[in-house]
């Protein structure tokens, strides 16, 4: 029963009128998801003969037909293999390869890519769709034959893995998180307990399907509670806004690029956001200044923590608290238990910075075919998260940075976060990123690379008088890079691994 296989049946039987899912083109009630899912899993089964355990690929951007498909993958005990659009070829057929992926389900907007992975992959067919079409998609075309019956498979329980999401590698490839239907189930318990999910929620799903966090945040949690997901194809600040607007919509959780693009829109002020419980913001720390401007309109802000390998929530801030713990990624979520420890395994004091440690049964099984890895990133039962945090005597978290980011620089501790919201303060800052460069006398340093506000002005020396003033001189960054936009991944956060690269470049050639 903790599989998420027989979810939307059960919905259909509960509630089978009430909407389930809307997009551009269409909404389905759990009545009508449930036959499309039913008859896409049938067409899968008969078509391949699909096993438990096989691998289904999905390239694709959101739409309502990616949730059908994985639901219908859920039911078969397969695999989904969710892969993310803006990656290269030679990206793709790497983790097509390393997952063993047999069956590609993928929009015609990528059908020069497809076909080239038919060539340098073991895929053995492709499926497409195009979901901007009126008419139903070829999935649905090819199902439509099928009777809408409930199928079930008794090998698709709460242990099946369920989805393949590959992680991005800071060195090397990188590395494929297998998570479980019961990872899904827990993961759904716990936000449905943290956000008080009912079925008359409305989430808008802004973050991408092909990451944990647009599957995970919130739209299958919504699903589990009953409510509709509004799955919008691609993101746009006005369109959202729109949408929010439209369907009276609930909970919106996003990154803070996102959040910053939808401030910055010219109908922030006038949009009527009132039916909002919730904007929730994770994926990467969010600047107090960003925070204030959602608060002082009297909305609902507030931050939480997760990552791929924990399905993904891991905390989030109650709504007693998101005003007076700015800053804060709140308490651990009701199932989940953590511990903050030193280099030697051993639990840190309140105050001190320690390494954030996770278990409970939203923890991936490991990593794809990764033994060492899998191994490495466990003691004794506990999930290591690389990320460096310190608690308060309340038990409240805040992130300090990345363990692999932090620097050391004649002997001292640099956490990149605390720069940043430094450099931050200044009006003048729009984004600002603070990595490490090799110094012969020191080891490392700290360099700051900063994109500036529209109509605002700021120097190098602006900067460091800024930061002599607020930190010790050895945090201070030796070399401030103006750009005009800092380099963002699929989920919207900034990519410090491509700043790091291009700025490596520019010193070589410089």
């Amino acid at each position: 029963m903790k599989g998420i296989a027989d979810w939307i049946d059960k919905r259909a039987f509960i509630t089978p009128e009430r909407t389930a899912l809307m997009d551009e083109r269409r909404q389905l009630s759990y009545l009508e998801m449930s036959a499309e899912v039913n008859r896409l899993a049938r067409m899968l089964d008969d078509r391949y003969g699909l096993q438990p355990g096989e691998r289904v690929g999905i390239l694709a951007a959101n739409s309502i037909e990616y949730l059908l498909t994985l639901f219908a993958i859920a039911k078969l005990g397969c695999i989904a293999v969710v892969l993310n659009i803006r990656l290269t070829p030679d990206e793709l057929e790497y983790q097509l390869n390393d997952s063993g992926t047999r069956i590609l389900i993928a929009e015609t907007a990528y059908r020069i890519e497809g076909e080239g992975l038919l060539e340098t992959t073991g895929i053995q067919d492709i499926l497409w769709y195009d979901h901007r079409e009126e008419s139903p998609m070829q999935l649905c075309n090819l199902s439509a034959a099928y009777p809408a019956e409930l199928l079930t498979r008794k090998e698709a329980d709460g242990n099946s893995p369920f989805i393949i999401c590959y992680t991005s590698g800071t060195t090397g490839r990188p590395k494929g998180a297998v998570l479980t239907q019961e990872n899904m189930f827990w993961n759904a318990v716990n936000n449905v307990l943290a956000l008080d999910l009912t079925s008359h929620d409305k989430s808008l799903t802004l973050l991408p399907l092909f990451h944990i966090g647009g599957i995970g945040l919130f739209a299958l949690p919504t699903l589990f509670a009953g409510g509709a997901v509004i799955v919008p194809n691609r993101f746009d600040p006005e369109k959202a806004l729109q949408l929010i607007e439209e369907h009276a919509v609930t909970i919106v959780m996003g990154v803070p690029t996102i959040y910053d693009y939808i401030q910055k829109s010219p109908n922030f002020e006038t949009a009527n956001l009132q039916s909002i419980r919730w904007f929730y913001c994770g994926g990467a720390p969010c600047s107090h200044e960003l925070i204030h401007i959602y608060l002082e309109r009297g909305l609902t802000f507030a931050q939480g923590f997760g990552m791929t390998e924990a399905s993904p929530t891991v905390f989030m801030t109650s709504r007693e608290d998101y005003t007076r713990k700015i800053g804060s990624i709140g308490k651990p979520v009701m199932f989940s238990e953590i511990r903050v420890v030193d280099e030697g395994g051993r639990d840190v004091s309140c105050g001190e910075i320690g390494e954030l440690l996770i278990k409970g049964g939203n923890i991936m099984q490991g990593y794809w075919n990764r033994p060492e890895a899998t191994a490495a990133t466990f003691r004794d039962g506990w999930l290591l998260t690389g990320d460096l945090v310190t608690q308060d005597e309340e038990g409240f978290v805040y992130i300090v940075g990345r363990k692999k980011d932090m620097m050391i620089s004649g002997g001292e501790n640099i956490y990149p976060l605390e720069v940043e919201q430094v450099i931050g303060q200044l009006s003048a800052v729009d984004e600002v990123a603070v990595i490490g460069m090799a110094d012969p006398k020191w080891g490392e340093v700290p360099v700051a690379v900063i994109s500036v506000k529209a109509g605002h002005e700021l120097t190098m020396d602006d900067v460091k008088n800024h930061c002599f003033k607020r930190l010790a001189k050895y945090k201070v960054p030796v070399m401030v890079r103006f750009v005009s936009d800092l380099p963002k991944n699929a989920t919207g956060k900034i990519d410090k691994k491509m700043i790091k690269t291009d700025f490596m470049k520019e010193e070589q050639h410089g």
